[in-house]
């Protein structure tokens, strides 16, 4: 058994122990019912995961041990513990081969970003025909586009030709990450919101189902008062 209280010096095996004694089968059916894959899951929370990830403090080499064992909260306590700058390309590429869940994927998204693989796994995962890779990328990119804030705007912008690119892809989760994505650019800033917009309004006038319903959705958002404001006072603080 591991120590009572969590530490960094707990290894990969302490923590999939105490996690075991957190399972809760009712949670399970729980996230089940949100399309979470729980052939693998103990029902633990991540409300629960996410405090222990910053007691154990970030280990590169016991989140990739964490990451074999295939359990859903061990994954996820991987993601929310590993260090970003020891993530390589090969390291995502050989994760996303094994992915099966949105929720995996997203939480992936956010490590890989933080790890600086933008640019290369954005382009690589969008090309890649399995749902959940290509959610990856779409993924990145909302993520990207709130939290890399000093990543230049046109950079950012520079993601739209994908999801037009994309936006026929009437895959559950490709769609919805696609949506995700142009709603994200488009709330960055003033300057990103125009471009989005744009691509929002051609997509919303598209003869197909999907990328009509992705453009009418980010339209509706976008134009929206609140959005309107936040991206006008965003600017004001910018400039001042």
């Amino acid at each position: 058994m591991p120590p009572a209280e969590p530490s960094p010096d707990w290894s990969a095996a302490d923590a999939i122990a105490h996690l075991k004694s957190l399972a809760s089968q009712r949670n399970v059916e729980g996230m089940a019912r949100y399309g979470i894959e729980t052939s693998n899951a103990l029902g633990v929370s991540n409300a629960m995961v996410r405090p222990l990830a910053r007691k154990l403090k970030r280990n590169h080499e016991r989140a990739l041990e964490l990451w074999k064992s295939g359990i859903r909260e061990a994954r996820v306590l991987a993601l929310f513990s590993d260090e970003p700058k020891k993530v390589t390309a090969d390291q995502a590429r050989a994760m996303a081969n094994e992915f099966n869940s949105w929720e995996i994927v997203d939480h992936s998204a956010d490590l890989f970003c933080e790890a600086g693989l933008a640019d290369e796994m954005i382009p690589e995962f969008a090309a890649d025909e399995r749902e959940f890779v290509r959610r990856t990328a779409f993924a990145m990119m909302a993520w990207g586009s709130v939290h890399l804030k000093k990543r230049p705007d046109e950079e950012i912008a520079a993601w739209l030709p994908l999801i037009e690119q994309h936006a026929t892809d009437s895959r559950n989760f490709v769609r919805k990450a696609v949506n995700w994505a142009l709603r994200q650019i488009g709330k960055r800033s003033l300057a990103c919101h125009g471009p989005a917009l744009a691509l929002a309004r051609k997509l919303a006038a598209s003869d197909d189902r999907t990328a009509r319903w992705i453009g009418k959705d980010a339209v509706k958002e976008l134009t929206a008062e609140k959005t309107l404001k936040r991206l006008a006072s965003k600017e004001r603080k910018r400039q001042s």
